[in-house]
């Protein structure tokens, strides 16, 4: 008999937040955004993406580099909201 799989847990969270209204955002990105306790995709505005790649850092030890390009989409995103 085989064992059985693992399912994976869902971050429903994370897939409802805002953040996923961002077109090509990832849950992953989506849930670090959230960890850094924003709420909303307005509350991005006027933030450095490499700055909450920073922050994320002192969080997480192993915070995967490519979270870097989705906080630049995120960011990108909430400013055009604006116009």
């Amino acid at each position: 008999m085989q064992p059985a799989k693992k399912k994976k847990k869902t971050d429903y969270a994370a897939l409802n937040s805002p953040f996923m209204r961002i077109p090509k955002m990832r849950v992953e990105a989506a849930r670090a955004i959230l960890d850094l306790k924003f709420k909303e995709i307005y509350e991005l505005r006027g933030r450095a993406p490499e700055a909450l790649f920073e922050d994320l850092k002192k969080i997480r030890i192993n915070a995967d580099a490519e979270m870097l390009n989705y906080f630049k989409l995120a960011v990108g995103f909430a400013e055009q909201e604006d116009e």
